[in-house]
């Protein structure tokens, strides 16, 4: 009765599970040996390809030719306000034509490193104005002027304009959480796993090459941070905040602005943060198609081999990002800690001297420019180059090393990356539907496995599982280096604090690189290809794996862990069974942003000679083939998306599972 009773019991979830994937990796493998009888399975048929790409390239022609109205009304609009900014920071004013014209100057460089400094004390104290000064001197002094504020100035109009479209977008999508489900949520995910190069090609058939096509596709991929952070700050104003308001008898509007939205603003600011980083990684890139700056001179050195230029270059957009990020965050505390009381009605210089000492600073140090030269540009006299010394030190390093880094190259090639690419290749597109949709429907039910398996489904049917096999080969070794190298130097950075006070400022630094920098000196060595652009998006991607996995043990609740240590555990035990597994959902939250990274890497590598997914919007933005561009940049996204929600939803288990 015993035995019966036993073999009727039903398997455990688990048991059952390993059952299931194991009947289908069978069936897979069976699909891959027969492909002869079944070919269809494994490579999609080419005369069942569905012409997406046809039909959006009809859809943007309509546009331009029947809506181009809008287009240049657009485009007149922005203009001006940029115009105004670029010819602010970086040209000059021509006012009048002809004999009678005459020219206002542009702010002077001296006073914007002066301001620069008086900006970074007012918000943070003398050793934050030394870097940022330090920084804008330094841009000066290395040649990089002029380029800068072109990049700046672009940044000044974008962020603006992402601030303010993002926090109506965030009120509307909090106030009505259908809008948030169906539509916002969605759209945010889009705009944040689409890569950057498919943006620039609807924005240059319709708007040009000019640089007001680069702020429009730099306000569009910007934006998302700060929709987020205003959905997450009004969430977390605390209850009693707005009943407060509606005793005291506030309106609906009068709540929002004057109670909710000022309790919400650390919040708010951490989002302006990271729309100001993302405007600046963006900008650079969006120089390809007439913004100008700092990512132009990068690119024409880069695409000339041009070393040294390329490295200044790439420094100068480094410093400005620095100085941006630690001046944004240093507002953003000093938001958090509140506003001092103001006396009633004060002058305008009382209530503001900072900024009252900073125009004034500029005023003056602009009109010297009239009359004294080297207040208007940076004199030739002082500035120097190492351009030569980048170009002699990758010399030195190629003559010295080349024979072993040449070795190393072509080992992880042919012992790695080619039986990697050539198996990710061959895999059944039939199959990987198939499992990632299994997998959707063990983490989360048949809702995420329609998803995942419609995501997948589009990537073969437009004609591109070639190519978006290639990239997530790519994207995949480098990932998982990344959580090889990241996860490990997370967890000595939980036990160490030592060692967390060495490891923040690198991985500080490494987060405020814009994604050009990454490939200049990995290029200079290993030349163009997979390895390149493998090691340049390891340096860029390990950032989330460090951070999430120090976060997830240094936030395991301080009792758990006395209570394993009453109950006699180890300090070993004590990490590997209490911390660990608590952590493991944080750790893998890091995983997918590690990966997410790593897939907006690699679309950037295309410049290097990669052959992907990333190659097919590079070859579509030169040609302006905006069909091309626009299906293969939402074959990445979807990539992107797919990724993200299995993790997502596998973290909400383990969370769910551990309480």
């Amino acid at each position: 009765m015993t035995v019966t009773a036993s073999a009727s019991e039903p398997r455990p979830p688990l048991q059952r599970w390993l059952l299931v994937w194991a009947a289908a990796l069978a069936a897979v493998l069976v699909v891959f040996l027969l492909q002869d009888s079944v070919p269809w399975a494994v490579d999609y048929p080419a005369n069942a390809v569905v012409p997406v790409a046809d039909w959006v390239s009809a859809l943007m022609g309509w546009i331009k030719s029947n809506l181009s109205w809008l287009t240049r009304s657009i485009t007149a609009v922005l203009g001006v306000p940029l115009d105004f900014a670029l010819n602010l920071l970086a040209k000059n004013f021509k006012i009048g034509h002809g004999a009678d014209a005459f020219t206002l100057p542009r702010l002077s460089w001296v006073g914007v490193c002066a301001v620069a400094f008086l900006a970074g004390h007012a918000v943070g104290g003398r050793k934050l104005s030394l870097l940022v000064g330090g920084c804008f001197l330094y841009i000066a002094l290395f040649g990089q002027w002029t380029s800068a504020m072109l990049t700046l100035a672009l940044i000044s109009i974008a962020v603006p304009f992402c601030i303010v479209t993002g926090l109506f977008a965030g009120i509307w999508a909090w106030r009505k959480p259908w809008a948030e489900r169906l539509i916002v949520s969605p759209a945010l995910d889009l705009m944040q796993t689409i890569p950057t190069f498919a943006y620039l090609i609807p924005m240059l058939l319709l708007f040009g090459n000019s640089p007001v096509s680069a702020m429009i596709a730099t306000a569009i991929f910007a934006t998302p941070p700060m929709v987020r952070a205003t959905m997450l700050g009004l969430t977390r104003v605390p209850l009693e905040i707005g009943e407060f308001s509606d005793m005291a008898g506030c309106t609906a509007r009068q709540k929002l602005w004057r109670v909710l939205l000022p309790s919400a603003r650390p919040t708010l600011m951490v989002g302006v943060n990271q729309v100001i980083m993302l405007a600046l990684n963006m900008v650079i890139i969006a120089s390809m198609i007439g913004a100008g700056g700092l990512g132009y001179d990068v690119l024409l050195a880069l695409r000339a081999l041009k070393v040294g230029e390329a490295m200044e270059a790439g420094l100068a957009i480094v410093a400005l990002a620095i100085a941006l990020d630690r001046l944004s965050q240093a507002i953003a505390h000093k938001q958090a800690k509140g506003y001092v009381h103001q006396a009633a009605n004060p002058s305008f210089w009382r209530r503001y001297p900072n900024l009252t000492l900073a125009i004034a600073i500029l005023a003056v140090t602009t009109l010297l420019g009239l009359f004294v030269p080297a207040f208007a540009a940076v004199p030739k006299a002082i500035t120097f180059t190492t351009a030569p010394l980048w170009k002699a030190a990758v010399n030195w390093v190629t003559i010295n090393f080349f024979d072993a880094i040449e070795a190393f190259r072509v080992a992880l090639i042919l012992n790695v990356l080619n039986p990697l690419r050539a198996f990710c290749e061959g895999f059944p597109w039939l199959g990987a539907v198939f499992l990632l949709g299994l997998a959707g429907y063990q983490l989360s039910g048949p809702r995420l496995a329609a998803l995942v398996a419609a995501l997948t489904a589009f990537c073969a049917v437009t004609g591109l599982w070639e190519k978006t096999m290639a990239t997530v080969y790519l994207c995949g070794i480098s990932a998982f280096i990344a959580c090889l190298i990241g996860i490990p130097i997370g967890l000595m950075a939980a036990r160490s604090d030592r060692f967390e006070k060495i490891v923040t400022p690198i991985i500080d630094t490494l987060q405020v690189l814009p994604s050009f920098c990454f490939i200049i000196p990995v290029v200079m060595l290993f030349r163009v290809g997979d390895v390149t652009a493998m090691i340049a998006t390891i340096a860029f991607a390990v950032v989330p794996a460090i951070r999430y996995t120090n976060h997830g043990i240094r936030q395991v609740s301080p009792a758990l862990i006395e209570a394993a240590k009453v109950s006699g555990c180890t300090p070993r035990q004590t990490f590997f069974r209490v911390q660990l597994p608590l952590a493991l959902p944080e750790i893998m939250l890091g995983v997918n942003q590690t990966i997410l990274m790593a897939l907006a890497m690699i679309i950037i590598c295309a410049m290097v000679g990669t052959r992907d997914l990333g190659q097919e919007v590079f070859i579509a933005l030169s040609k302006a083939d905006s069909g091309r561009g626009i299906v293969a940049g939402l074959a990445i996204a979807f990539i992107g998306i797919v990724a993200d929600r299995l993790f997502n939803a596998w973290t909400a288990k383990a969370r769910a599972r551990l309480g």
